[in-house]
């Protein structure tokens, strides 16, 4: 793993593999860079990879206190530090991520976003009681047990997809990071998205989505479509929010597809 300092210091940790141009992976709530193992392998023979660990979790440092905003500067600085335009791809919370991060830095050729949580008109779901919950089932040493509430309560994930998500090899870092998803729970409640902010940013965008993802996923996906000025959908159809484990060729067919296309 490599490393570079983010804005506030922080040291932000990335595996580099492949060849080509460069591909920066951003993954989401309670994974890590290992989230991507699944369909890395066919990226990397078109592309340089650079798979993230966000702070907080593998190798990456944390602070002591926590700001959503922060996560945005951390994405950019992996972009900045790269010596040519990037492909940034982010899935649900590092799309928000890397949706915040295209506006803080010149450095993009394209952008994938996987359904990042953004509430439009109150479409979040409520996640007080849940967030109580997950604490109470940590604070009890039943870390999985917190986990898969979060990902059937808030995430809304299909009993399917969860299983494909527990029968990854990297459940068990998703376990460990546990404390980092109680407050990616909290964070987008107090994100204010302003539509306004992302009229000029023509960067082409391809928005990712799950015929069967949770209706605030899809209402986020309808949001972006009408308000980034150069953007394309594609549906996974009979799929959710996570298509990289249910579908995984199709989920690559539809990156790689999108990459060979002209600006």
């Amino acid at each position: 793993m490599e490393t570079i300092s983010s804005v506030d210091g922080t040291q932000i940790a990335y595996e580099r593999t492949g060849h080509g141009p460069p591909l920066v992976l951003v993954h989401g709530t309670s994974a890590d860079h290992t989230r991507w193992d699944v369909v890395r392998s066919p990226l990397e023979e078109h592309n340089t990879v650079y798979a993230i660990d966000r702070r907080g979790r593998g190798e990456s440092g944390d602070a002591t206190d926590y700001a959503l905003e922060r996560e945005f500067e951390d994405v950019a600085a992996v972009v900045d530090s790269i010596a040519e335009p990037v492909i940034l791809l982010g899935h649900s919370y590092g799309a928000l991520c890397s949706l915040e991060a295209a506006l803080r830095t010149d450095n993009l050729s394209k952008l994938v976003l996987y359904e990042p949580p953004i509430s439009v008109d109150d479409s979040y779901p409520e996640t007080e009681d849940v967030v109580t919950e997950m604490e109470a089932l940590y604070d009890d040493g039943k870390a999985e047990a917190a986990l898969v509430l979060f990902f059937r309560t808030v995430a809304s994930v299909p009993p399917a997809e969860l299983d494909a998500l527990r029968g990854a090899p990297n459940w068990p870092n998703r376990v460990a990071a546990v404390n980092t998803v109680i407050r990616e729970v909290l964070a987008p409640t107090r994100y204010e998205f302003d539509p306004t902010r992302f009229e000029d940013l023509t960067t082409p965008t391809l928005l990712l989505s799950g015929s069967e993802s949770a209706p605030y996923l899809k209402v986020a996906i309808e949001e972006l479509r009408t308000v980034l000025p150069n953007n394309r959908v594609v549906v996974f159809d009979g799929h959710a929010h996570a298509a990289m484990n249910t579908a995984p060729d199709l989920f690559v067919d539809e990156v790689l597809a999108f990459l060979r296309e002209s600006s």
